[in-house]
This record gives structure tokens, sequence and C-alpha cells, in this order.
């Protein structure tokens, strides 16, 4: 079964004299994390008072955190939310969900081995499929024929030398 929470940021510091926290969001942009008003630190949900998107970060006004003191404390502290509070595409799936299913052949059914990785890179992401061998997939729609979460598996379409 899916966590209900999933990892999508880590505080790096506090930010001014008021309590405010840069987090260093592991979502796809800042402002998908930004726009949450609640997140999960320790597992302990905290409102978020205000945030905004400055310099790649996000800088945030927590419930409780309040002087340079508190923020500082809440350091090295991973940030998660709330699986139900976000709201994804019918094309778009969370990494933590796409790690551990089946890679299949989408020509042959051939299964290929498991996705055990998902590789976040500039360009575009990369699957990384263990099997027999070891697979780089691009995570763009040329390679990628079905993606079915509750069925547990990815069909990807390969190409000559893969």
């Amino acid at each position: 079964m899916a966590s209900s929470l999933l990892e999508a940021g880590k505080i790096v510091g506090a930010h001014g004299v008021r309590g405010e926290v840069r987090i260093l969001s592991w979502t796809d942009t800042p402002g998908f994390l930004a726009g949450f008003k609640r997140l999960y630190i320790s597992g302990v949900p905290v409102r978020v008072l205000s945030s905004r998107v400055h310099k790649g970060c996000i800088i945030a006004a927590l419930e409780g955190v309040t002087g340079i003191e508190g923020a500082t404390k809440l350091r090295n502290s991973v940030v998660s939310i709330a699986r139900g509070d976000a709201l994804l595409d019918e094309s778009r799936h969370f990494i933590a969900d796409l790690v551990g299913l089946r890679a299949v052949d989408a020509a042959t059914g051939e299964t290929l081995g498991i996705v055990a990785d998902v590789l976040t890179l500039p360009a575009n992401n990369v699957y990384v499929i263990k099997g027999a061998r070891e697979i780089l997939i691009p995570a763009v729609p040329d390679f990628i024929g079905e993606v079915s979460i509750d069925g547990g598996y990815i069909k990807f379409r390969l190409i000559e030398g893969m």
C-alpha cells in the first residue's frame, strides 16, 4: 500500500530573523510545493502561514516557528506532503509510485526487470531498469507505452540496442 505521506523537500536553513525557513524542493518545480497550506515535518502536520519561491527554494513561515532559533532547529528536517493534498494530471505520477513497478517490453510482453530508480536529470527523467542487465530508458513519450500503477507495470517501447 502506498504511503499517505510523500517526501517532498528538506529544510536547509533559516531565512531572516522572523522564523522563516528555506526549503529545498524535491518536486518538479518549487512552485508546486509552495502551493501547499499544510506540510509534515517528521510526520507532524504543520500549517503553512505563507510561502514563496526565492532563488530556487521555498521561503515558508510555519505555524509555531518564531525567531531564528526555532527555524534553525528544523534544519535538515525532511518535509512531506499528504498524498491526498496533491492533485496530479492523469499522465503524471509520483516517483515513489513508479519505483518497484515491473518493466515490460510493449512489443513482446517480455519482462525486462523492475524500475529500480528514476534519475531526475536536467533534460528529462531516466528510468533505471534492473533485470538480467541494467537498462536506462528516458522518461519521454516516445519510450513510454503505458503506465499502470494499479496493475504494477510500465510498458516501454524500446529501440534497437536497448
